[in-house]
């Protein structure tokens, strides 16, 4: 016969293991993003609805847009996963790759 004192160990045992098991699961499915493969990611197309909104350009040297600074580029946004140069995932076009040297409106510094 297990008393009351021991059937709360064993639940608190349980919570805790099924605590554990939550939390490794979350951390794996926070990196599961950034392991996608640009190559395997279709190329934002400029004239996208979204990306028009956001005034992305894949070269930011040509952006017009008042809101771009000196300097700021994909590669050194907080939104994008990729390498410096080339294609790399961005969390703004979920499911597309951008240039590195582009930019948006939505262009966040690195911290």
């Amino acid at each position: 016969m297990v008393s009351s004192g021991d059937s709360h160990v064993v639940a608190r045992r349980r919570f805790l293991k099924l605590a554990a098991a939550s939390s490794a699961v979350t951390g794996v499915a926070m990196f599961v993003p950034g392991l996608l493969r640009a190559a395997d990611l279709p190329h934002l197309d400029p004239s996208d609805a979204t990306a028009k909104a956001l005034g992305y350009v894949e070269d930011a040297s040509a952006t017009t847009n008042a809101q771009h600074k000196a300097g700021d580029a994909c590669a050194n946004c907080q939104f994008y996963s990729g390498g410096p140069t080339g294609y790399g995932p961005c969390q703004i076009f979920a499911g597309k790759s951008v240039s590195a040297k582009g930019w948006c409106a939505s262009h966040s510094p690195k911290k």
